[in-house]
Order: C-alpha cells, then structure tokens, then sequence
C-alpha cells in the first residue's frame, strides 16, 4: 500500500508529536476518513519525513504520535538547481512548478522580463500567485515522494537574477545566439534561466553574457516556455543530478 503523506511544517513537529491543521488534517479526516491507530506519514518540507499514528482528531486539527524518523521514498538530487522562469500565462506556470518539483529541482525562481506574458498588477497579486505555486510545489512533492519542497520566491527582475544568483555553473537558455551544453565538467550547483515565448532582448542577452552568464541552445525546434522549462530540468538532472 503505498504510503499515506502528509505535509506539515517544521514548527508542527513538537518532541513526541506532530500536528495536522488546514487542508492536511481536512483530508485526513474528511476525504480519507482515517482513524484513531492508523498509519501515516508526515514531511517538513526540509527533507525529513516521521512515521506516525492518528492519535486525536478535533475540529480544527489532528494531532498524530511520531513512532520514528524513516528515510523519504525518493531522495533528493545531488544536484542544487535553480530553475528560473518567466512569467507566464495562465496555468502554464503552475504546470512549470509541478514537472520541476517532479524532477528534483531544489528552487524556483519567478523573473520579470522585458517579453514576459504577463504583467503583476500589484504586490497582491504577486502574493497570490506565490502561495498558489507554494501550494501546487508542496502537493506535487507529496505525490512524487520528495520530503522537500522546493522554495519559490516572489517575482523579481531579470537584472537582479542575473546580477545576484551564484552556482558552478549559471545558463541563459535561448532560441538564438546560444551554445551546446556538455557535462565534462564537474557541477554541483546549477542557476539555469528560461524565458518567455516571447523570447530574451537584446538588451538581456547582452547583460548575461556581461556577467558571466552561458548562453546555451535547447536545439532547432521552437518550444513553449513551459516546455522548455521542463526539458532544461530533466537536461540538467541528466547532465549533473540522478537522471541518468
């Protein structure tokens, strides 16, 4: 049977106990109707996961006994990869959050381009959007056995990614001017950068190359960004991480 999980964060872990509050304990209680003994698991988020039991059940909450610490189903990617993404229309971004998570990536970041498919209306608005990809990152880390969730941060501006991320290696993907990429290096940090389909400016391109930035291709055929964003992660797990 596969393994019940659940997700609560590192403050609801206490000595001997865990508690389930929200949605998590809704499900528990509602959608899966377990009861008191029964068997679950719960992770923090931070890459550890505790076997316990159902031990009380009250409106609001439900408190589980931690039996012991186990290792998650799947561990993590030796590789630390940043994924940045631009903004993009409609679900296409949520969908770019659940594949990366899928595919071990350790965190993303939402970057406003010049050519970006959207536009934030406000500091509101970027919030709900943040807590939504939060969200849609912790159920895809619960689905695919991950015990950590990867950490997205609000949106920020093309020239602060690239001025400010560091790792081994730092790649600007793009449909024009970009090289092969090969893995005879040795990588243990990756910040790789997908744009819109509207594609990078002039202006961006050059700022990448000014800092150090690798301008690499994906191939001859044209991709949607959030196809792209895809096919960068499972190329960079292959080429440095545990896709192989």
């Amino acid at each position: 049977m596969a393994r019940r999980r659940f997700f609560a964060p590192p403050e609801a872990f206490h000595r001997q106990t865990v508690t389930l509050t929200g949605d998590e304990a809704k499900h528990l209680r509602s959608v899966l109707r377990l009861k008191v003994g029964d068997e679950v698991f719960v992770f923090n988020g931070e890459g550890r996961e505790v076997k316990c039991t159902v031990a009380q059940m009250r409106r609001d909450e439900v408190e589980l006994d931690q039996l012991e610490e186990i290792q998650p189903t799947h561990p993590e990617s030796p590789l630390s990869l940043t994924l940045g993404v631009a903004l993009l229309k409609g679900e296409k971004f949520d969908l770019v959050v659940q594949k990366a998570t899928e595919l071990g990536v350790t965190s993303i970041v939402p970057v406003i381009t010049q050519h970006a498919d959207i536009h934030l209306r406000d500091t509101s608005d970027a919030d709900k959007r943040v807590t939504r990809w939060r969200r849609i990152a912790m159920e895809a880390a619960k689905q695919c056995g991950r015990a950590r969730v990867p950490s997205i941060t609000m949106p920020d501006s093309f020239e602060t990614v690239i001025q400010e991320c560091t790792a081994d290696l730092r790649v600007l993907f793009s449909e024009r001017g970009g090289e092969v990429l090969f893995s005879g290096e040795s990588v243990k940090s990756v910040v790789a950068v997908v744009g819109s389909e509207g594609g990078w400016s002039d202006e961006e391109l050059a700022t990448s190359k000014e800092t150090g930035w690798r301008i690499v291709t994906l191939g001859g055929r044209i991709l949607r960004a959030e196809t792209a964003a895809i096919a960068v992660s499972v190329l960079m797990q292959h080429l440095y991480g545990d896709l192989k």
